[in-house]
């Protein structure tokens, strides 16, 4: 099994990226094997919902960046997916944010039924809007979420800092055995013959009459 970690900060080994890889150490622990994806280094352009990821038929998004299209690929192997992004301005980052935007409209159909969870990264304030903006791209694609025991999110303006949040830093470690335990549990009900509930057809319902 494997999960794939996004690093949505513009730092390539910041305070997004050290929450992370506590959450990958400990899945690695537990036999689970991790790839952290990075995401915030490169400008990344936003959705604009012209739709050719369905009509080109090959599941990915009309533009091709190199992250996003890279980023569908491996979840099409991926059995889970773990989103990390530092707030700013008290929500995510606008890189991350494109970037689930396309992730999600173009190849949202890999994730479904594979568990989902946020890690929120911040000097001060923001974390839980940062969580709960990420995860409704969960929330709408049929996907559990993992928590720990606490909000996912940690404290400080370095790795450094970060290391420091003893809170934050068990936050991360008990998200990190969740997924993995969620993942065993799942692959278990798999071999028992328990297969995720059938899709339906999706019901758009416009509210002006």
């Amino acid at each position: 099994m494997k999960v794939l970690l996004v690093n949505g900060s513009p730092k390539h080994k910041g305070c997004t990226y050290t929450a992370l890889r506590i959450v990958a150490d400990e899945l690695e622990k537990n036999g689970i094997d991790t790839e952290i994806f990075q995401v915030g280094m490169l400008p990344i352009r936003g959705c604009i919902g012209c739709g050719m990821c369905a009509k080109n038929g090959n599941g990915l998004c009309q533009f091709d960046d190199d992250v996003v299209n890279k980023a569908i690929l491996s979840c099409r192997t991926a059995d889970a997916i773990i989103i990390g992004s530092p707030v700013h301005y008290a929500s995510a980052s606008g890189a991350i944010t494109s970037f689930l935007d396309r992730l999600f409209y173009a190849g949202g159909s890999n994730l479904a039924y594979k568990p989902g969870a946020v890690v929120a990264s911040c000097r001060r304030g923001g974390a839980s809007a940062t969580l709960d903006q990420i995860s409704k791209y969960f929330g709408i694609t049929n996907m559990p979420i993992v928590c720990s025991n606490y909000w996912n999110m940690v404290h400080g303006n370095t790795p450094e800092e970060v290391l420091k949040d003893e809170e934050g830093v068990q936050t991360m470690r008990i998200l990190g055995r969740n997924m993995a335990w969620i993942l065993k549990s799942l692959n278990a009900a798999k071999e028992a013959g328990i297969e995720p509930p059938e899709r339906e057809a999706k019901i758009k319902t416009n509210y002006i009459r």
